[in-house]
């Protein structure tokens, strides 16, 4: 997949698969491509090469997707917001509020959006992400600004989404938490797949004790670039 801003190419021939049931962590540098290919993949943006294969056809919603800043019309509650979404997908009635339940915004659910916090307001994103169940979820900087604990909740929430089959794509500067909570990782550097495989498969092909290091070692080291396949790529 190739995606270029007029003469500027941004992604170069990126190839991922996204296995159902499973968590893909994006990471890499400030401006090494990786919002353009979440929303490449999100089919926000048309890439200028390659193709895009999806293994769901029958489905209302193929994709569902948390942009970094997340943002919702003010004078609605969380439940009504949800509600909206879930109409626009032809989901069943109780949607919304399952939905909150399952990010943890069950005792929210009435207060208006613009009274929830920064980490209520990602859950809610997710939520909405998630509604009508598509089968690849695709999440920008779910993490990000957000407390410790909060963090480590996104991630957990992120889990259970891959748990109940679907396909996570999430990107995140957090390599402690990716290391625990991702099945595979991806960094992307300059707009290409620098390393991708299972956070141990990435360690051990720099021997490094942890992903940062790893990480490091691929976008910055001068080994030059690493290629990590798994049995399930």
């Amino acid at each position: 997949m190739d995606h270029a801003y007029g003469d500027v190419n941004v992604l170069q021939s990126v190839s991922l698969t996204l296995p159902s049931g499973t968590v893909t962590a994006l990471v890499g540098p400030n401006g090494s491509g990786k919002t353009t290919l979440l929303r490449v993949i999100a089919g926000l943006l048309d890439q200028t090469g390659g193709t895009i294969r999806h293994r769901n056809h029958d489905v209302v919603r193929s994709i569902g997707y948390l942009p970094q800043q997340p943002a919702f019309r003010p004078g609605f509650t969380a439940r009504e917001t949800l509600s909206f979404y879930a109409a626009l997908v032809g989901a069943d009635e109780d949607a919304a509020t399952k939905h909150l339940e399952r990010v943890g915004l069950k005792e929210a659910a009435d207060r208006p959006v613009e009274e929830l916090s920064g980490g209520m307001i990602r859950l809610l994103g997710i939520a909405q992400a998630t509604i009508g169940n598509p089968p690849v979820v695709v999440l920008d900087e779910p993490g990000s600004g957000l407390d410790p604990g909060m963090r480590v909740h996104v991630f957990d929430v992120v889990g259970e989404l891959a748990a109940n089959g679907a396909a996570v794509l999430l990107s995140s500067h957090d390599l402690e938490l990716v290391e625990r909570s991702a099945d595979r990782v991806a960094v992307l550097d300059r707009g290409r797949i620098a390393s991708e495989g299972a956070p141990t498969e990435i360690r051990d092909c720099v021997d490094a004790d942890t992903l940062l290091q790893a990480y490091e070692a691929t976008v910055t080291g001068e080994t030059g670039t690493v290629r990590v396949r798994g049995d399930s790529s």
